[in-house]
């Protein structure tokens, strides 16, 4: 592995670290509770569990609202603090707004889990139409997504200071292309926040008996959907530009400028693809269906172009140190790392994920296939085969150069991707 990310990790203020291992272990827990909960949903809907449909609801709530919005948000921004800090090598620059960040998102998860197993399980869209007659119900499970709003908001924050601290002192005159694509990210954190806001505090006012019924949620949580479902697949792409430079010290081939190119993008192609998401809506115009599938054909641009970046500098660099044969190259990679690992399970699992996405983001496909297996089949390569395991990639690069440990048991590690792509 490339010391340098290790050497970085631990220069870091105690304060940081110890911030940033609260994130990376808060992440893994809820990671292992949203998985309790999904098993015990699949045991429900199979039949070798006998729960009343209310309790199977439930544990239906509890898994999406883990690992959709905490395990994925906490480990994005526990990950994004990280790399901000180390990218300046001067620590968060706001630490104090970074903690309060991260304390909103760990009481919002409170308030959240709380929401799901009091009264009628409002599933993880937190749909207010589901407890009509139970206010309480839906204040408490909103006052979760609130808090995790103002976390995106907050965290995100302290990373861009950190990162312009050197743009103002005149120390650094423009980004690196990972500074670029960790700002970027940031920004997005943010945008992601302003619309949990946007979606959940008409049906709060509601609760609280201060505004009128939120008839247009709907609307609201195809708009919040739609970042919290993309902006994953950002991070795992630049986890992988950033894993491939900590495990090979390979940085690509096309320099910094197309990197920064690619990762702006994202501002392009993703904010008008949210159309799909509403294929099902019964007024939506079939013009505006049918320009939802053309523009959600491009949403994999960027992505596939970045991963097609990693791949050919990795690629060039094998082939310079003796790789030979058309795929002969790629076992010069370092696998017996277990990030390396889950990272190239990963590309597979995205692989298909996107076969079946192609076929989803077709209107006249998404009504006969919509509240059938074929969608969560396909939101599972993405959320366990590609980002999950992306994410853990780089949280197993990140503690143990946090602690100044070796990973634990890397072999029995370097099988876990597998089970999960299984």
């Amino acid at each position: 592995m490339n010391h340098s990310i290790n050497d970085r990790f631990i220069a870091l203020p105690p304060a940081d670290r110890r911030l940033l291992l609260a994130f990376a272990g808060s992440s893994l827990a809820v990671l292992v509770l949203g998985i309790l909960a999904g098993l015990m949903t699949a045991l429900a809907r199979g039949g070798m569990l006998n729960f009343l449909p209310e309790t199977g609801y439930r544990f239906l709530t509890v898994h999406g609202t883990s690992i959709f919005f905490y395990w994925l948000y906490l480990a994005q921004t526990g990950l994004l603090a990280g790399f901000s800090a180390i990218e300046t090598g001067r620590g968060l620059a706001w630490r104090g707004l970074a903690m309060a960040g991260f304390a909103a998102i760990v009481v919002g998860f409170g308030f959240s889990m709380t929401g799901s197993v009091i009264g009628t399980p409002l599933l993880y869209d937190g749909a207010s139409s589901l407890a009509i007659d139970e206010p309480v119900t839906v204040l408490v499970f909103n006052l979760g997504y609130l808090l995790l709003g103002l976390g995106l908001i907050a965290l995100p924050a302290a990373a861009i200071a950190t990162l312009l601290v050197p743009r103002r002192d005149g120390s650094q005159p423009k980004f690196s292309s990972i500074g670029f694509a960790l700002f970027v990210w940031a920004g997005f954190l943010m945008v992601s926040g302003f619309a949990a806001l946007y979606a959940f505090v008409p049906g709060t006012l509601w609760a609280l008996g201060l505004a009128a019924f939120p008839d247009g949620q709907q609307t609201s949580w195809h708009i919040l959907f739609h970042n919290m479902h993309y902006l994953p697949l950002m991070a795992t792409v630049l986890m992988w530009y950033v894993l491939m430079q900590a495990l090979t010290g390979v940085t690509s081939v096309f320099g910094a400028r197309f990197s920064k190119i690619v990762f702006a993008l994202y501002l392009v192609f993703v904010p008008p693809t949210s159309l799909y998401h509403m294929f099902l809506e019964p007024d939506l115009p079939e013009t505006v269906k049918v320009a939802g599938s053309l523009l959600s054909l491009f949403v994999s641009v960027p992505t596939l172009t970045a991963f097609l970046i990693v791949i050919a500098s990795l690629e060039v660099h094998a082939r310079t140190r003796g790789g030979r044969g058309l795929f002969g190259w790629i076992r010069m990679l370092p696998w017996h790392h277990p990030s390396m690992v889950a990272i190239g399970l990963a590309v597979v699992n995205m692989g298909l994920g996107l076969a079946f996405a192609f076929v989803l983001i077709q209107e006249k496909l998404a009504p006969l296939l919509s509240d059938t297996f074929f969608v969560p089949g396909y939101f599972h390569f993405f959320t366990v085969g590609t980002i999950s395991l992306t994410l853990l990639a780089a949280l197993g690069v990140m503690i143990p150069a946090l602690t100044g440990r070796e990973m634990a048991q890397p072999g029995l590690m370097r099988w876990m991707p597998w089970l999960a792509s299984l």
